[in-house]
């Protein structure tokens, strides 16, 4: 449990829920102040075999209520207003027809329908079914996981009643009602973008039918808190649940990125760089997507499945020999400290997960180039966090190219560490302003349910009244001039790398 002043409890709370990959973080905030009191409790990504990357939904069900009761503690003393939910995108989870989980929550990480994505591109309908549904073709989508389910596991998908995502299920533990918003559905690759409504040629391709997946409600739909969940969260009957967005879309309203030539970028176990535009829109080349924060404000982007997660990959390989958790986070950082800026010519390309934006291609694996003799552990870990912030600044590339990319907003856990945030600064080669700690999607969260209640007319103006310091008094992130410069040489050379690369990733298949 964490703390921020003030110390007197404010006269009334919104609780940001976010429901992430690896932790479930409860956040109160307080309204008109700078109150908050944050609860978090982890749970493992597990992986049963190779490509897969799973949850246990009742492991997820504990932690949610468990997050949820110590932060009812913290707050006891404030009149709550309501709980407005954030959760991760892309993960599916088959219900049987009274709601009992039959399949472990499948993640965003999980590339078991590589083989469907690769057969929707070769047919040639992944552009269309990305510029209907705003989402990209790749493993990570529901639509290519359904498609698997069908194939691999007719006999589990006979049984079941209803097809839903992390979010849908955590506002069923909640409210009773098993519903999804249009943030999360809009990640699916199931939706209509034009209609808000499923895409039945998407929907027909995924196996289901209509039936079978939940109501689309707008992320601003309120539900009250069913009696079940009050008695497992210590939190009172009836209080107003706003169905919320995803945690990516939140993240841009909770970093406070809501304005032209303003991006968000956030990291984590994944990272995503988003700007915010007032209607759908899919960009020229497929190399980004669009989800709903709103019916009027869209998030436009890319995520990248490698994040913080390649670091704790580099802890263990390149650890002491002593164990899997050899080098904890702190021992990982300083070994990337221990060398310079650039490596000494030491370069990652860091897919060790199904690699997402730009290049949407989970089959590219991984690799180090450039290696010498001389290179050290800490080359090699240093060279996997510069992989992350050069695979987040194509990104960031890609958004210029629609809007000149002005100012960067960051969020996410990453950026407690000093080392992460300006080596981020010095690769993006634009002001980079910290506004949001680890909370910024359960800050985004809370500021989207005020907004529901009717507390904050205006969206992008929700955070101020919980706290939020404007954009303009965010923390400053200094760069390195000279590590700026050595970058900017680098990224110039990452086009011509990945071309030449990629010309022959598939022999390391």
């Amino acid at each position: 449990m964490t703390a921020s002043a003030p110390d007197r409890s404010p006269g009334e709370v919104v609780i940001g829920l976010d429901v992430g990959t690896t932790a479930v973080k409860a956040v109160a905030f307080g309204v008109g102040s700078a109150w908050r009191r944050t609860a978090v409790r982890e749970y493992p990504l597990l992986t049963p075999r190779r490509g897969r990357q799973v949850q246990d939904p009742d492991t997820i069900a504990a932690a949610v209520f468990s997050a949820l009761r110590a932060c009812a503690e913290q707050c006891a003393g404030s009149r709550l207003l309501a709980v407005s939910v954030s959760a991760a995108m892309h993960g599916l989870i088959g219900l049987d027809a009274g709601h009992k989980p039959l399949t472990p929550l499948v993640t965003w990480a999980d590339d078991r329908a590589r083989g469907e994505a690769a057969e929707l591109r070769a047919a040639g309908r992944a552009a269309a079914l990305h510029r209907a549904t705003g989402a990209p073709v790749h493993p990570m989508t529901p639509l290519t996981k359904l498609m698997w389910f069908h194939r691999a596991e007719p006999e589990l998908c006979a049984e079941v009643r209803w097809w839903v995502g992390l979010k849908d299920y955590v506002l069923w533990l909640l409210t009773g009602s098993l519903v999804t918003e249009l943030s999360s559905a809009s990640g699916t690759g199931l939706l209509d973008l034009s209609t808000r409504t499923w895409h039945p040629a998407a929907v027909d391709l995924a196996g289901v039918a209509p039936g079978q997946l939940p109501d689309v409600l707008p992320t601003t739909s309120l539900l009250p808190l069913s009696a079940a969940a009050a008695g497992e969260s210590g939190l009172p009957s009836g209080t107003p649940v706003c169905v919320g967005a995803a945690d990516g879309p939140l993240g841009n309203l909770g970093s406070q990125a809501m304005e032209p030539g303003t991006v968000g970028l956030s990291l984590g176990t994944s990272g995503a760089v988003r700007a915010i535009v007032p209607e759908p829109f899919v960009a020229p080349g497929g190399r980004l997507f669009c989800y709903a924060l709103t019916d009027t404000a869209w998030a436009v982007g890319g995520a990248v499945s490698n994040g913080s997660v390649v670091m704790r990959w580099a802890g263990r390989t390149f650890g002491d020999g002593s164990g899997d958790d050899a080098l904890s986070d702190e021992a990982v950082l300083a070994l990337a400290a221990s060398v310079p800026a650039g490596c000494d010519g030491l370069v990652m390309l860091p897919y060790l997960l199904a690699e997402r934006a730009p290049l949407w291609d989970p089959d590219v694996p991984g690799a180090y180039l450039g290696v010498r003799h001389s290179h050290t552990r800490g080359h090699f870990v240093r060279a996997a966090m510069e992989g992350v912030a050069l695979q987040l600044s194509t990104v960031v590339d890609e958004l210029d190219r629609i809007e000149p990319v002005k100012a960067v907003q960051v969020t996410g856990g990453a950026f407690r560490s000093p080392l992460w945030t300006s080596v981020i600064a010095a690769v993006l080669d634009r002001p980079v302003h910290l506004v949001a700690d680890a909370e910024g999607s359960a800050l985004g969260a809370a500021a989207l349910g005020l907004h529901a209640l009717g507390r904050a007319p205006r969206l992008a103006d929700a955070p101020a009244l919980l706290g939020a310091p404007a954009p303009e008094n965010g923390v400053p992130v200094p760069a390195s001039p000279a590590d700026t410069e050595l970058y900017r040489t680098v990224r110039a050379a990452i086009p011509r790398l990945l071309s030449s690369y990629t010309a022959v990733a598939d022999l390391f298949a």
